[in-house]
């Protein structure tokens, strides 16, 4: 309920006086603001609402967490955020800017197209890859810049995240039943307590930033053809300020709750892949994932309790389900991909790393990524050819073999993603499984030489830096394994060659 001075703000915004709107505005509603689209701008204001995490309820505290909205949302959409507006009564009647005392304040914003949400772009499937490579890119360069936290205390900051996510579900119980939440908050406790030193290790290491915090995709707009996180968590700087890895777990829990675990794995790679700093902390995916799925069902629940809204107690208990699924133990394993240059390697990987292992699916490891991170460029950057030297690429596969080995002791699941045209370099690989003690599978891809040369022709900006002479002397100088390795025709469907692989994966 309005304040009396504020009482009549959202109708009177809804009319449309104070910005002049010559159409209808539209009004929308969240459990803490409320949004006003008119014309090319859309005005929020902030509920007066007090829910225990936050609290609007006075004038003073809606205005300053709007000025600090609009600061922090300017980090990543500085066109966006245009400027914080008291609200004032003067002879009776809201004035905006007026010169009296602000009964409320209001954000301007430049307004955007319902379809540039990438929630809406998910339900009509245009989530496609270079998207997705073009928003991890954005979130690894905007949590490069965010400000670093705390060096300390770690583990401290994810129990308080469990704690408060128990609490907020025990005052819902109607909605979320109580044995349920508590079997959660202890599963989640015991999965942090395994990893609580790996926590504090990562804050000292700088690894908690003040960074976006709800990053999930209905706050991620396509804005003049770049994908903008905007409506960051500005209510609580603790909240706020948390391990990067925890950041982008909402937008993975996202993806995966709407069975797109294809474009969830493709985000987490890329985003390791461009941030060597968080390749150990992979092992904590499944416990942020399943706590930010903890928080949607809280939040959906006092919605649906205080707004008695069907749809969203459904959904509450749906994300507490997930919630628990994403913490079940899953198999690990490894997945080493073979084959001359051309013949699909990367696609293939691309297509079942969401399929395997616990979430977000399998870390992809290429060893063109690998290559391009030990010189130190990034990844689509061309290489010198002389760079390519027996020495070089013995370091490349060292540096797979150690990383597969360290993310299947962490329990992840691993697609190995190489030439491996040697048999030592496909010995190697397979002890790293065996070390881990996980089952390992390895397949060859084979494909006409004049086929691999048309792919290698048609390749956009890409890690690899194959070219059509890579491709033939490639053709003389490596032939297909015998030492156990499956073969697989390339030269078929994508969707026919990935389902041949999960069948032969299930065996």
């Amino acid at each position: 309920m309005m304040p009396s001075g504020s009482a009549d703000v959202p109708a009177w915004l809804e009319s449309g006086e104070p910005f002049g709107a010559p159409g209808p505005v539209t009004r929308i509603e969240t459990h803490a603001a409320m949004v006003f689209l008119a014309g090319d701008r859309a005005w929020k204001i902030k509920r007066p609402v007090d829910l225990g995490y936050l609290d609007f309820s006075t004038v003073q505290a809606r205005g300053d967490v709007l000025r600090e909205e609009l600061r922090l949302n300017r980090r990543t959409a500085p066109d966006l955020y245009l400027a914080v507006h008291p609200i004032a009564r003067e002879d009776g009647r809201l004035v905006l800017d007026g010169a009296g005392e602000a009964v409320d304040w209001v954000l301007e914003m430049r307004r955007f197209p319902d379809d540039a949400l990438l929630d809406r772009r998910a339900e009509e499937g245009g989530l496609d890859e270079p998207l997705l490579r073009q928003l991890a890119d954005t979130i690894v360069d905007f949590h490069a810049d965010a400000e670093v936290g705390p060096r300390e205390g770690g583990a401290g900051r994810a129990r308080r995240v469990i704690e408060g996510n128990a609490a907020s579900m025990a005052a819902c119980p109607s909605i979320i039943a109580p044995a349920v939440a508590e079997d959660l908050r202890r599963r989640q406790q015991a999965l942090l307590a395994r990893h609580a030193a790996l926590l504090d290790a990562r804050a000292g290491a700088g690894r908690v930033r003040r960074v976006h915090g709800d990053l999930h995709l209905g706050n991620i707009a396509v804005i003049d053809g770049a994908p903008t996180p905007f409506d960051c968590l500005e209510f609580d700087a603790g909240l706020a300020t948390i391990d990067v890895l925890y950041d982008l777990a909402f937008l993975l829990m996202d993806l995966w709750a709407r069975a797109m675990r294809r474009e969830a794995n493709m985000v987490f790679n890329r985003y390791v892949d461009r941030s060597a700093a968080d390749e150990e902390g992979i092992a904590l995916l499944p416990l942020f994932m399943s706590m930010r799925a903890a928080i949607r069902a809280h939040v959906l629940a006092t919605q649906a309790r205080d707004m008695r809204h069907a749809e969203a107690e459904a959904q509450a208990r749906r994300y507490l389900a997930l919630a628990g699924t994403l913490i079940e133990p899953a198999p690990a394993r490894l997945v080493a991909i073979g084959g001359l240059s051309g013949t699909g390697k990367s696609t293939l990987a691309r297509a079942i790393g969401g399929s395997l292992g616990q979430p977000p699916g399998a870390r992809i490891l290429r060893s063109d990524v690998l290559r391009k991170r030990l010189a130190n460029v990034p990844i689509e950057t061309a290489l010198d050819p002389h760079a390519y030297t027996a020495q070089a690429s013995r370091a490349v596969y060292a540096e797979l073999d150690r990383l597969a080995g360290k993310a299947l002791a962490a329990g992840q699941a691993v697609v190995a993603d190489a030439v491996f045209g040697s048999a030592e370099e496909r010995a190697s690989i397979e002890r790293s499984a065996r070390a881990a003690d996980t089952p390992f599978h390895g397949l060859w891809l084979f494909l006409p030489e004049s086929d691999r040369i048309s792919r290698i022709a048609g390749r956009g900006p890409d890690a690899s830096d194959a070219t059509a002479a890579v491709a033939r002397w490639q053709s003389d100088a490596i032939g297909t394994p015998g030492d156990g390795w499956t073969s697989l025709s390339a030269a078929g469907r994508l969707e026919d060659l990935e389902a041949a692989v999960i069948r032969l994966l299930e065996c």
